[in-house]
Formats: C-alpha cells, structure tokens, sequence
C-alpha cells in the first residue's frame, strides 16, 4: 500500500516531513503515528493508513513534496519484510549537513528572472486566475508581484510557497517602482528586509559568515516550524507599522473568584479554571464596543470582522501555534473556557486540524505565565492587533488615598497604525479594563 502525503485543508497544497516516527522494517498498526508533518497552518502527526510492515521511505526528512506525492510503501501483509533490503534511512536536511562547513563556501542563490511588477488592481485580477494557495497569494500582493509572471513547481503547475520566494529574492534587486502608488509607504523608506530563503542570503551579504561562527559554537539548523515562524515575524514588522500601548488592571476580584472556585469548576465543568477565558471575555468586550481592532487590511480597504476569532498563543516544546477559538462572541464564559484548553491540549499533541489554527481576527499571547512582566508582541498577521498579558503580582497601589495590596496585572496592545489610532487603541484597553476590574459575568 502508498501512503501519500495528505492534504490538510482546502488551501493546503504542499508539505514538509518533519520526521518519521517508523523507520523501514518496523512494524505499525493501523492509525498508529507513522510520520509528522509541517504545513503553512499547522504541524500534525500522520497515522498509518494500513496495518503491516513499512517497506520503503521514499522521502527523507526535511523535504517539501506536494499533496497526493507517495512518501512511503508499506507491506500490509507483513510478507518479505526480512528479505527485502531496507531503504536508506531518511537524511537529514541539507542545510544540517552544509552548516559546518560554511565558513569555506556560501551557497549562491539560484537565479530567478526578476517577476515584472504590475499595478495592485491588475496583479489582484491576475491572481485569482492562478493556482496557489492564499499564503501565495498573500505574499504576491504585498511584494506586488504578478503571479502570472512566476513559473509553478507545484502539482500541475501550481505557484508554491517555494517558488514565490524565489521571485521575491530574484526581485529584490532589479525591481522597478510600482505603477500605482502603495498606500502608508514613504516612498524615502528603505527597502524591507526579505523572508525566507531570501533573508537567509540578506544575512549572509551583510554579516560575513566568518563573524557569526567563531570560538566553541554548535550549529542547529531551524525546524519547519521555526522557519515559518521566522518568516511569518520578519513579514508581520514589515508590513505593519507597529505601535503599543500599555495598561494596568487590578484583577483582585477575578483572582477571588477563581481561587473560591476553581475545584469546583473542575469538577462540574470537567475542565480546568485559568485566566484566560477572563482576558477572552474582555477582549471580545472591547471589540464589540470598537470594530476597528477587529479587522485585516486588503489594499487599501479595512476589513471589518463580525466574529470574533481569537487566537490563542500556544508555547510548545518546539516553537509557537496559535489555535483560535472561533465565534468567541457566541460562547459564554464555560464555552470559551472548554475551548482554550482543548485547542491548547490538542496543539500540544500535533492534533490540530488547519481550520484550527486560521481565520483569527484578533490574538491574545500570555508571556506572563512564564514570569514576564509585560511584553511587546508581534502582530500575528493578518490581524490588526495583538493583545500581551502580563504576569499577575500582588503590589500595593493606592485607593482612596490609602496603600492597599491588590492583584495586579499589565496587559499590552500592539497594533497596526495604519488601521488604529491611539485614540481607539486607549478606549479599547480602557473597556477591558473595566471589564476585568468589574466582573459580574458568572462562570458557571
């Protein structure tokens, strides 16, 4: 039997083995993990599709094949596993092998015909004639790149994610100034940083790679998911003009409440008490009450959502997802609640499905779990806003002229000056605020 690779979502078109958790010769059982995978929209582990013995691996870790591509054959029955020969085990990424020696030679970056740019209306037009996912076309346009011009790897000529970085690096040098003018964007500014393989070279040219690998050092090559991270945080401060206001709410009540009755949440809700789906109520309070933090921009028009996705900020052992708890308006407290700890858990164990992890219109991260006081969060595109929760310390704070110890907590909005002003961004924290501070919602 071919085990292929899976399409994980209508706009899911490619994947990356990350690794295989069966080698050649090994047994698996039906539905048991066979390898794990990385996508533009999640991590995932893929079971086998049959019982048997796993013959061949016919795609080595690290590499990026498009859906339906067999990756590997398994014997059903089990027959001539001893006699046939095992395939080579899967090889490492390329990079991982090329890292230490790469104080004697650079890799040069393929040439790519520079992708004529054309006008943002024209480009739009094109792209929606073109086979590629949304992230493809999403990139085309904020790098105004006409995806007619750019020749498709993909299964039946479609543009990949690889293909479209290939013209942005292949671009960056020769590109002529866009017929249409390209609205927030000084035309004296310098030139934006690139993504991807393209900033990997844009290091490379600025930092001599014999001033980056000196004295006792290891190299460890970037994870799937530490490059999409990677690319997704230099496109995010690219794009967006990022701005930051800060706030302190005294939380004293919420944390009562909780402390009086988490146990017995746990044990009527079947689920455990946090504060988050405090700070989730709140937020969707204060975008309720201003619609502009809840929005995306297309151009030079503001999208206004009329759900409220959020997107949680989940820390994983291996790096960073953000699953979103979708219509959080429609849900009350027990409902979000449920929801954070189950996509959290499942985000943990690789099972979240792509819906999961898109379509947030707003996100909350909380660097305060760790012990952070406050923090300065990346917009996660193609949000506007980004909500950071502080951690929650008793300190004294006056009230009434009198030094009283309250649990206190510092929440952080970045946002994106082009849609928000400081004016909206101040009266949203100042709703939920007020919201937190005057809690009367029962959680039960």
């Amino acid at each position: 039997m071919e085990v292929v690779m899976p399409q994980m979502g209508e706009s899911i078109f490619e994947g990356t083995i990350t690794k295989w958790l069966k080698k050649p010769g090994d047994k698996i059982d039906r539905d048991e993990p066979l390898f794990e995978i990385s996508t533009d929209k999640v991590d995932a582990e893929i079971p086998s599709p049959a019982a048997g013995v796993l013959k061949e691996v016919k795609v080595s870790e690290g590499q990026t094949v498009p859906v339906q591509t067999v990756v590997a054959v398994i014997d059903a029955d089990g027959a001539g596993a001893q006699a046939a020969s095992p395939a080579p085990a899967p090889a490492k990424p390329q990079a991982a092998a090329q890292a230490p020696a790469a104080t004697q030679q650079r890799p040069q970056p393929a040439a790519v015909p520079a992708a004529p740019k054309a006008p943002a209306a024209a480009a739009a037009a094109s792209t929606e004639k073109i086979r590629s996912s949304p992230l493809v076309k999403r990139m085309a346009r904020e790098h105004q790149i006409d995806l007619t011009q750019v020749p498709g790897t993909g299964a039946g000529g479609r543009v990949s994610k690889k293909d479209i970085l290939q013209a942005i690096e292949g671009g960056a040098e020769g590109a002529e100034t866009p017929s249409a003018p390209i609205p927030f964007r000084a035309p004296s500014a310098p030139p934006p940083p690139p993504t991807g393989g393209a900033a990997t070279a844009a290091l490379e040219t600025a930092v001599p790679r014999e001033k980056l690998y000196f004295g006792h050092y290891e190299v460890q090559p970037m994870s799937v998911m530490r490059q999409r991270i990677a690319e997704h945080m230099v496109l995010s401060k690219r794009v967006s003009p990022h701005v930051y206001s800060v706030d302190e709410v005294d939380v004293t009540g919420i944390a009562a409440v909780r402390a009086k009755t988490k146990e017995k949440f746990e044990q009527t809700a079947g689920t455990k008490l946090t504060f988050m789906p405090f700070f989730v109520r709140a937020a969707v309070e204060g975008l309720r009450s201003f619609p502009t933090v809840n929005a995306s921009v297309d151009g030079t028009n503001v999208v206004l959502h009329k759900e409220c996705n959020i997107g949680i900020a989940v820390a994983l052992d291996w790096g960073l997802i953000v699953p979103v708890v979708k219509n959080a308006e429609e849900k009350n407290f027990l409902g979000i609640a449920r929801s954070i700890n189950d996509l959290a858990e499942r985000a943990r164990a690789k099972k979240l499905k792509p819906d999961e992890v898109a379509e947030s219109t707003f996100s909350i991260t909380n660097p305060g779990v760790f012990g952070g006081l406050f923090g300065l969060p990346v917009i996660n595109q193609p949000n506007v806003a980004i909500l950071g929760v502080g951690a929650i310390e008793k300190r004294p704070v006056v009230i009434d002229d009198a030094i009283a110890i309250r649990s206190m907590v510092y929440l952080t909005l970045s946002y994106d000056h082009r849609v928000v002003d400081g004016a909206t961004a101040h009266q949203f924290m100042g709703k939920v605020k007020r919201t937190l501070e005057d809690w009367t919602e029962a959680i039960l």
